[in-house]
């Protein structure tokens, strides 16, 4: 299992190498220009779009709303990156790495609205009757290359199962036995049973709980993280001062190494909010819409909320906390919590245990709509209940094993699905400005209207 171990480590060392970063950030970069800073000027009316009730669509073809759509993309982004993963970014990379957190969301913005236009205008209804889209749609039908679109479908479907799955039972597992002494198996067998009352229901039913769950788990972490902020709010400046320098000498942590800070900036960023990996569209293209470029809007301030806000919080806090912290020997969500409780004592720590366990929930929530998308496209359409079955039963096994062999192969299946995803989006660039245009004069007439 060791040398399996060392294997997997290496081929995700390579799958999430500078090429893929560097070709992550490139397409973003490339669709912002092209796309005239979009992400900038129309975010506003994006946000009004995705919060208020006149924005939602209630006639369109579709299976949830707008924000139904965006909720259960928040509920599977929104979860172990914001708290282990900026954590990990800040021990590997230094405090400069959320600096580079935040350059790649603010051009990832411009690269989650592509996915989400694009999964929209190639979405097909499904024999059920419900909506299916994403990347393995708009690279058949919009590029004309269906092998890519399954070869993103299979590496889809497996990831969903570890980083969408086992990884984050098990995180729950270690975080309620930690703090509460709960066993792994009663913890597997009511993340299972909570998890499979809501995905026996598919989309409809996911996407009215996520509606509801994820906008309170983030709140009561994001009140924790600000009560922080403001409370010590001289500290901020010092943070946040350090924070832009070591972005560009990465002198505090990696010893002047200023690719470290990057690499690990951009890749934690990428594993927080998901642009450009292919997951988010698929839900995206479930949504009840008239134009592809109203709800790609919507979906593109997932990026804000997730990275912007959430994993600047978190950020933010555990380079106020200290050196000692970061370059202490924490790591993952321990150093998060650490942070927490430096300020707040016992209250801080159980904070981020209780977000880590509802962060993971929703994550298993959001990619088993994902996985299961992948898996039709796959077996056109056959099979589904008995991949929920199984999806079901990984939970629990994933709360009693030991996954650190499933978790690399995932991390590897996860990096894989950006491939055959940015192909797809720099291939239809073209696409994307055309339906822009096409919405724009609608959008400046509501702007109009709501002025």
């Amino acid at each position: 299992m060791g040398q399996l171990n060392d294997i997997l480590s290496k081929a995700s060392d390579i799958v999430w190498g500078i090429p893929l970063l560097v070709l992550l950030v490139g397409t973003g970069l490339y669709l912002t220009i092209r796309l005239g800073f979009l992400q900038f000027h129309s975010m506003g009316y994006a946000l009004k779009l995705s919060f208020s009730k006149k924005g939602q669509d209630k006639k369109s073809d579709g299976d949830i709303s707008h924000y139904q759509a965006l909720t259960t993309a928040m509920a599977a982004t929104i979860g172990t990156g914001n708290i282990a993963g900026v954590a990990t970014a800040v021990v590997l990379g230094g405090p400069g790495a959320v600096f580079w957190m935040w350059i790649t969301a603010l051009v990832g913005m411009a690269t989650k609205y592509a996915e989400a236009l694009l999964a929209v205008k190639y979405r097909v209804q499904s024999k059920d009757g419900t909506m299916s889209g994403g990347p393995m749609y708009y690279l058949e039908k919009g590029l004309n290359a269906k092998w890519l679109g399954v070869l993103f479908a299979l590496f889809g479907a497996i990831a969903a199962f570890g980083i969408g799955n086992m990884v984050q039972s098990n995180s729950v597992s270690d975080v309620l036995a930690s703090n509460f002494n709960v066993h792994g198996a009663v913890t597997g067998i009511v993340l299972a049973v909570l998890a499979g009352l809501v995905i026996i229901g598919g989309i409809k039913s996911i996407g009215k709980v996520t509606a509801f769950f994820v906008p309170i788990m983030a709140a009561l972490y994001l009140i924790g993280g600000l009560i922080i902020l403001f409370v010590n709010f001289d500290l901020v400046p010092a943070a946040l001062g350090l924070i832009f320098t070591d972005a560009f000498t990465g002198n505090a942590v990696a010893g002047g190494a200023i690719g470290a800070v990057i690499r690990y900036g951009v890749a934690r960023g990428v594993f927080s909010n998901e642009a450009g990996l292919g997951s988010a569209p698929i839900a995206a293209a479930a949504a009840k819409t008239d134009y592809p470029a109203r709800q790609a809007l919507v979906s593109m301030t997932q990026v804000l909320i997730d990275t912007i806000i959430v994993c600047s919080v978190t950020g933010i806090t555990i380079v106020m906390a200290g050196s000692e912290f970061f370059a202490g020997g924490y790591d993952g969500a321990d150093l998060t919590s650490a942070a927490f409780g430096h300020f707040l004592g016992d209250f801080g720590s159980y904070i981020v245990a209780f977000g880590l366990v509802f962060f993971a929930f929703s994550t298993l929530l959001g990619w088993s709509y994902y996985g299961e998308k992948c898996f039709n496209y796959l077996t056109n359409e056959r099979g589904l209940f008995i991949y929920r079955v199984v999806f079901i039963g990984l939970i629990f096994v994933g709360a009693v094993a030991q996954l650190k062999t499933v978790w690399v192969f995932a991390d590897v299946m996860n990096g894989l699905m950006a491939f055959p995803n940015l192909i797809g989006l720099l291939g239809l660039s073209g696409i994307v400005v055309a339906e822009t245009k096409r919405f724009s004069s609608v959008a400046k007439e509501e702007r109009r209207k709501a002025s």
